[in-house]
């Protein structure tokens, strides 16, 4: 039997609102979104798969908005050499009834939708056992019924949606798929959802994660997972990715060449497509630190979204700083108010924090006035 090609990808989270974010970049996640369907298709093509797996939560939701839907199902069809496998996960589960009912009655004919666990032939000789979300929590191990019966000399293929670690954090979680599920359930191949990021689990079982990214959490570009199935599982990271979500850190000190230590820090290329949250950490002069503002200010614009966080950077302020702010008077007096919180240990942190953004952003007004 020949190599079985296919593609595999999960929690595309269409419909995701972004919200917290400005209108404009909000827009173009959710059509970054819509336009995996595309970059998932030729990535499919490129490899030489016919088939597209969807390991759960396609929809954000159980109740899409009817164009969200609608616009999805039109997009998978248009790729007609394609056929196209949705799984329920939890987002989209089983007990969203009318959602799967729009989607029987909408579908394409080069798109299977899976409402139940019984094995389904996707092509002769390679069989896929599936195990759709009953509902949001299960509360049980759904990859259980990956361990029916094929015909013989069949190659199986698990797609599933939940996981194999607690990735919440809670103690005593029910429902965990096992790791070696693929190893209990005589899998040739079990592919999963949930997870956003890509993972190996072991060398036959793996999580795509989404194809394109909602939020900082992972940091590596998403991608998909070209699968060629014959001797064993030879599987290949495929990019599909419009933005990058990345969250670089920098420690500075005083007399460091800041620009440049920012300008290495920071994408240097499509950096429209990029959201950015910067964590700034050391100390710097009030000088320096007033520079560093304005430098996050000039680039920001270049940015899908820009986000700096100064909360840990000290403040380093010399008497000729003060000086700077005012000799004498009111705005003197209120500069070595805030100079003495910052170094009061008897504080919390969190206030001396405050004092020492409050410090420089004064200095900065001063500077500015000045100017």
């Amino acid at each position: 039997m020949s190599a079985f090609r296919f593609l595999q990808s999960s929690d595309l989270h269409l419909g995701r609102a972004f919200g917290g974010y400005p209108e404009g970049i909000r827009h173009r996640l959710r059509e970054a979104r819509h336009g995996a369907i595309a970059r998932l298709a030729r990535a499919a093509r490129d490899g030489g798969a016919g088939v597209v797996l969807l390991a759960g939560d396609t929809f954000d939701a159980e109740t899409p908005a009817p164009e969200t839907l609608r616009q999805a199902l039109r997009a998978m069809g248009e790729e007609g050499d394609l056929i196209w496998v949705l799984l329920p996960g939890n987002h989209d589960s089983l007990a969203a009834s009318e959602l799967w009912r729009r989607i029987a009655s909408d579908a394409p004919a080069n798109l299977r939708a899976i409402t139940s666990d019984a094995p389904v032939e996707l092509t002769p000789g390679h069989w896929l056992l599936p195990a759709p979300c009953t509902q949001r929590r299960p509360g049980r191990d759904l990859t259980e019924a990956m361990s029916a019966p094929t015909p013989a000399g069949a190659r199986r293929i698990g797609l599933g949606h939940g996981a194999i670690t607690d990735f919440s954090g809670e103690e005593g979680a029910i429902g965990i798929i096992p790791p070696d599920r693929a190893a209990r359930s005589g899998l040739d191949y079990l592919g999963l959802g949930d997870w956003h990021g890509q993972m190996q689990v072991t060398p036959a079982t793996w999580y795509s994660g989404t194809p394109e990214p909602d939020g900082f959490k992972h940091d590596a570009p998403s991608a998909a997972l070209l699968v060629a199935l014959g001797g064993r599982a030879d599987v290949a990271r495929v990019e599909t990715a419009q933005f990058r979500w990345t969250s670089p850190a920098l420690d500075l000190l005083p007399g460091e060449a800041v620009a440049a230590r920012i300008a290495a820090a920071l994408p240097a290329t499509r950096a429209r497509d990029h959201l950015v949250r910067l964590r700034v950490t050391g100390r710097l002069t009030l000088a320096e630190r007033a520079a560093l503002e304005s430098d996050f200010a000039a680039r920001a614009p270049d940015f899908g979204w820009f986000a700096a966080d100064l909360s840990a950077l000290a403040v380093e302020a010399l008497p000729h700083d003060l000086d700077e702010i005012d000799r004498a008077g009111a705005l003197r007096q209120a500069a070595e108010a805030l100079l003495a919180e910052v170094g009061d240990g008897a504080l919390a942190k969190a206030d001396r924090d405050m004092a020492a953004a409050a410090l420089a952003r004064l200095y900065a007004l001063t500077q500015e006035v000045r100017a």
